[in-house]
């Protein structure tokens, strides 16, 4: 089970994030919502682990296959249409090197079957409680 921790003080909507393994960073909203845009918002972080997922996921694959492939750059685009209350996730994966067709093909099937693809793409529930 993967756990974070947040905390947010006096200083309106930055919200320091810690993680078990050690590691901590910063989320904020945007000037324009209030915040002082001293990190990633919300909506942001969830889709930069979407890509850090898919980057990581399709280079472990690569690399045992031994495929010539020196970059991945993946973009992802977060929008939401509220006439069908929907939420639409947009990623463009780029890969830069010697590959073919096939090969490309095999690490887009590679890319949405990404941990955290899984995850966002099947039914979520959350549970809240106070402690």
């Amino acid at each position: 089970m993967e756990i974070v921790k947040s905390l947010i003080g006096a200083e309106p909507y930055k919200v320091e994030i810690t993680s078990n393994s050690g590691n901590m960073l910063i989320a904020d909203e945007p000037e324009s919502k209030g915040g002082k845009n001293k990190g990633f918002s919300p909506k942001e972080l969830l889709i930069s682990a979407l890509a850090a997922c898919t980057s990581a996921t399709v280079k472990m694959y690569a690399d045992r296959k031994q495929w010539n492939l020196k970059e991945i750059k993946t973009v992802i685009e977060l929008e939401s249409d509220d006439v069908s209350n929907k939420t639409i996730i947009n990623r463009k994966v780029s890969f830069i090197g010697d590959l073919d067709e096939k090969q490309r093909e095999r690490l887009i099937a590679v890319a949405n079957a990404c941990p955290l693809h899984k995850i966002l793409s099947n039914p979520i529930e959350i549970n809240t409680s106070a402690v």
